[in-house]
């Protein structure tokens, strides 16, 4: 029970508020390790049925598989993550919510977005939730870095309804992700506006997927080059592993890369790579994502695979492939998630 406010010094007061601030600080520095966690952390089994809460893991359920449509109860007051996303919620209730996948072209023509300088940042989402006051935030991810020239102003959450696209300014930008405070839901995603005239290079965080399909003969791999969005990896995962693909675990870039540059694609064994020239950009889930195939033979000795920046020449990427990596299958071991992990999301959140 809250103390009568006339029995409580004002020094009391601005006591406890500067507690509540400092727990309430902390708490985002915990979910903001998270999440840069969850980026460096790169694997390709993150489980698309569970989130991650304050009392373990929530069970997920694909209630529509054509649409991509997902429903869940959040048991209790706390943060939760949808690990797979990097989609989050912060809920001061039990509540139940429902989530689809939505597709920037579907929504958003491409000559507007040239015409207007959008920049479709992260992946859309089509939320829902009962009731909906009891969610306090909702964390929607991006892929732009923090850094160089970048404005957190040219951030906006664009919401598709009946009337049409309504653009609103998130409460916070975090890496990785933006926060709305009490939030009203429909159809929405992270866009980028950027004044017009305006020429900078916008740096995002980026992942190389290297897939191989095995042959006894000669094995073939692809390569792929895109923005760091978990819905469009997974995406690219299905189509792959619908022709027999198997990824191999691989790290992110070096370094952050810009959108629309152009990226040369190399190996030490002088194979030809068709093509050798791959441009970082933003392709929505489910269209045709661009990538460059090569054939090794049977390959009987390691393959080491680089990236380097068209115009400035420098490495951004490499790896290396050896035959056991093959021969293995790639198998990586089950997704786990960190005794650490587990007690930062369930430190008071």
């Amino acid at each position: 029970m809250r103390i009568p406010t006339s029995s409580v010094s004002e020094d009391q007061e601005s006591s406890e508020e500067q507690v509540s601030g400092a727990v309430y600080s902390e708490m985002h520095q915990m979910i903001s390790s998270i999440y840069a966690e969850l980026h460096f952390m790169f694997k390709q089994d993150y489980k698309y049925d569970q989130f991650l809460g304050p009392e373990g893991n929530v069970d997920v359920e694909l209630i529509n598989k054509s649409a991509n449509k997902y429903s869940l109860r959040f048991p209790t007051a706390g943060w939760y993550l949808w690990s797979a996303t990097g989609l989050g919620f912060m809920v001061r209730d039990a509540v139940t919510v429902t989530i689809a996948f939505g597709s920037w072209s579907q929504h958003l023509a491409l000559d507007l977005q040239h015409h207007e300088q959008w920049l479709a940042a992260g992946p859309l989402f089509a939320v829902t939730a009962e009731p909906e006051e009891a969610v306090a935030e909702i964390h929607l991810p991006h892929f732009i870095s923090l850094q160089g020239e970048v404005d957190v102003s040219w951030f906006l959450v664009a919401h598709f309804k009946d009337e049409g696209m309504v653009l609103e300014r998130p409460c916070r930008v975090e890496p990785f992700y933006a926060v709305l405070e009490n939030p009203s839901f429909s159809l929405m995603g992270i866009l980028l506006r950027i004044a017009r005239g305006t020429r900078l290079s916008i740096p995002i965080t980026s992942n190389t997927l290297l897939y191989f399909h095995p042959h006894p003969e000669d094995i073939k791999f692809h390569l792929y080059l895109v923005p760091s969005d978990a819905l469009l990896m997974k995406m690219i995962d299905d189509e792959e592993e619908r022709f027999c693909g198997v990824r191999l675990q691989t790290s992110p870039s070096m370094q952050p890369l810009t959108f629309g540059a152009h990226y040369i694609v190399s190996n030490s064994a002088h194979l030809e790579i068709i093509p050798t020239e791959l441009k970082l950009s933003y392709r929505s889930p489910g269209e045709i994502q661009p990538f460059s195939k090569f054939y090794a033979g049977q390959m009987k000795e390691p393959i080491q695979l680089e990236i380097t920046d068209k115009r400035h020449g420098t490495l951004v990427w490499k790896t290396v492939v050896k035959p056991v990596d093959i021969q293995l299958g790639a198998a990586s071991a089950p997704r786990t998630f960190s005794a650490r992990w587990m007690y930062l999301i369930s430190r008071g959140l």
